[in-house]
């Protein structure tokens, strides 16, 4: 099977990603799907197989992913992938200094590489986990000690629970990349696509997409909701790369063939897809917590 390079003769648009001078492809294969799971190493690693074979060259992963960190880590250890092909995050749940090392030392044995791409602070939802992390001893320092030493390329901070906490990070902390979730329902909302994107892409950080199914909750193809139409919304929006969580490699092309498509959806478009979300919004951005 020819892995080929990210992007490379597969018609996949890539971006810069923020402003570290890398350039990622538009869409990444998430690490959720088959890949959040134990014992499917078959089944994981032909999803990852098939991203490859399609020109993505970005891949997202967490110790928090079951399994998924080792299915990655197995496909990139085997050879044959081009270190420079491949844009591998990870993140961390760790709050203090300590714990953040620790998570980022297992994570690159796991995937077998000497460095990631893209290192995130895990899931930030609250003021006293913002206070822990910049504080004194906490993650933060780690992610900027691993940054300075080249284990990782570029930081980020991964949100989707308060954006009025992952805006402060994006305002206050030395980034280069947000990770939030991007779909109708946001687009219903306010929050992170009115405040924290816009002020990530003016201080020059990536944008990254997450959540644009809902987890397959914001289906539904009698309405014209199907997953291609979500997707493509979500890539209608200011966004550096869109990941989504694969079962098969037929969901990985869905995903390369919605990264492909050559006109954004229009803005009248957009409105008719964010319309039965309205009213009902709160509710279904269950990720957010009780609103």
């Amino acid at each position: 099977m020819d892995l080929s390079p990210a992007g490379r003769e597969t018609g996949l648009p890539t971006r810069e990603f923020g402003s570290t001078g890398r350039m990622v492809t538009r869409v990444g294969l998430g690490g959720e799907g088959v890949l959040r799971t134990h014992g499917r190493s078959q089944e994981a690693r032909a999803v990852i197989k098939a991203a490859l074979a399609q020109g993505i060259g970005y891949f997202d992963t967490a110790p928090a992913y079951a399994g998924s960190q080792g299915y990655l880590g197995s496909v990139w250890k085997e050879g044959g992938v081009e270190r420079s092909a491949i844009f591998q995050t990870s993140k961390s749940p760790g709050r203090t200094r300590a714990e953040a090392k620790a998570d980022l030392e297992r994570s690159l044995q796991t995937l077998g590489l000497d460095y990631l791409d893209l290192w995130q602070i895990h899931d930030l939802r609250t003021e006293e986990e913002f206070e822990t992390i910049a504080g004194p001893g906490g993650a933060l320092e780690a992610f900027v000690e691993a940054r300075e030493r080249g284990l990782a390329r570029a930081i980020g901070v991964t949100g989707h629970h308060d954006p009025e906490v992952l805006t402060r990070a994006v305002e206050e902390w030395p980034l280069d990349s947000v990770l939030l979730p991007v779909n109708p329902v946001e687009a219903a909302l306010s929050g992170f696509l009115t405040s924290t994107l816009p002020l990530a892409r003016e201080k020059g950080l990536a944008v990254i997409g997450m959540k644009s199914l809902g987890g397959g909750h914001y289906l539904a193809p009698e309405m014209g909701l199907t997953a291609e139409i979500l997707l493509r919304f979500a890539l209608a929006q200011p966004l550096t790369v869109l990941i989504v969580g694969c079962s098969s490699p037929e969901e990985v092309a869905l995903l390369a063939r919605a990264g492909r498509e050559p006109e954004p959806l229009s803005p009248e478009e957009q409105e008719r897809i964010k319309a039965p979300y309205l009213g009902q919004a709160g509710r279904l951005a269950f990720y957010r917590g009780v609103l």
